[in-house]
């Protein structure tokens, strides 16, 4: 993109109280930004108000600054790096279904492939460690579908969907999509450094924010809608009742995509989100291909599981009969330790020490509240 076409984007996204919405209409009206400049003050009132039209006659505060650091940032990396404007070929043409597609779209990773096929990931930031389970493991069978999985880098589910995604995923795939709601310029959650480098080798992370945007509670809800609109479909792994999962959920359905939620314990806070978006019409799900199937997205050839050896018994309750008794007493809701005393009658020092085995197995997760629950296998 040249500087002067740069800039006069840049001047219209930065523009004081004009709005994406505001932006969409005067383009639609005079044309690209540099028609818009040129128009007389009282034919920009015509389509916005005249505060807004005012504004647009003179450039934004900081817009200079604003234009060096957004050029000085391209340079760095030209392969890789690159802002999109609403008249490019290669804006997501799955975000012009919003009312609102930003104007400008910063992308710094894969720009060599366009992913056909993409799902939206999304849960809770505090999630429980099955939640974080179930998010990896979809993800990654979603990406061996060769399915790109949108999310948005948050702490919790965000985190482990991009990184099963990032297991599963052929090479050359776009693997995994982070929209954020900062500058590319910076990271937010800082611990998410080091994953936010490996999807920009192996996918993109977007934003519709200019570079020093730094992690303003108000731009998080925001982005959600991109998240919606770029996934066929939005799956919800884990949420509470106020999550912004419920959002994205809501923006998804809105845009007239799939909603999926997975259950969970009638008794986890985590699940109510998830429960409530159930009731309201969004799809239960056990299995990845449950999603796959519902989207039609035709599934690659995979070899068949090879048969055991012979069966083995079950126990009363159609478990295997070698099942641990321990796990078979704890089920899979959370459970305290004196609950679990009650069912089995085991003594509380040695079931401790039974119960710390079995988390180092990977078996049980120790919640907050003094909690044990046991975990799904593969």
């Amino acid at each position: 993109m040249q500087r002067d076409e740069l800039a006069g984007w840049l001047r219209l996204a930065l523009t004081p109280q004009l709005g994406t919405v505001g932006a969409r209409r005067l383009l639609a009206a005079f044309g690209l930004p540099e028609a818009i400049f040129a128009q007389r003050e009282a034919a920009l009132a015509t389509v916005v108000d005249s505060a807004v039209a005012t504004a647009l006659r003179t450039p934004p505060e900081g817009f200079e600054s604003q234009l060096e650091a957004t050029l000085a940032w391209l340079a760095q990396d030209p392969q890789r790096r690159q802002v999109l404007t609403l008249a490019d070929a290669d804006y997501p043409a799955a975000l012009l279904a919003l009312d609102d597609p930003p104007p400008m779209l910063y992308r710094i990773g894969r720009t060599d492939a366009t992913p056909q096929r993409a799902l939206a990931m999304v849960g809770s930031r505090n999630a429980t460690p099955q939640g974080l389970q179930n998010a990896r493991r979809f993800a990654s069978s979603f990406a061996q579908a060769g399915v790109t999985v949108v999310s948005g880098l948050a702490l919790g589910i965000d985190g482990a969907a991009h990184e099963g995604a990032l297991e599963g995923a052929a090479a050359d795939a776009v693997a995994t999509i982070a929209v954020v709601g900062t500058g590319l310029d910076r990271v937010y959650p800082a611990r998410h450094r080091e994953l936010a480098h490996r999807i920009a080798e192996r996918g993109m992370i977007l934003s519709e924010y200019p570079l020093g945007t730094p992690p303003l509670a108000a731009n998080f809800p925001r982005r959600n809608r991109l998240i919606a609109a770029l996934g066929q479909g939005t799956l919800v792994v884990e949420a509470a009742l106020q999550s912004g999962s419920l959002i994205t959920a809501r923006l998804a359905a809105e845009l007239g995509r799939e909603v999926f939620a997975i259950p969970g314990s009638i008794h986890s806070p985590h699940a109510r989100g998830c429960h409530a978006l159930l009731r309201h019409g969004a799809k239960l799900v056990e299995s990845a291909q449950d999603v796959l199937e519902d989207l039609r997205f035709v599934l690659p050839a995979v070899a068949a599981p090879a048969a055991p050896a012979a069966e083995e018994p079950e126990g009363e309750e159609g478990e295997p009969a070698g099942e641990d008794p321990l796990l078979a007493a704890m089920g899979y809701d959370p459970i305290g330790l004196d609950a679990l005393i009650a069912r089995t009658g085991i003594p509380a020092p040695r079931l401790s020490a039974r119960l710390l085995e079995l988390e180092l197995a990977g078996e049980v997760a120790r919640l907050p509240g003094g909690l044990y629950q046991r975990q799904a296998r593969a």
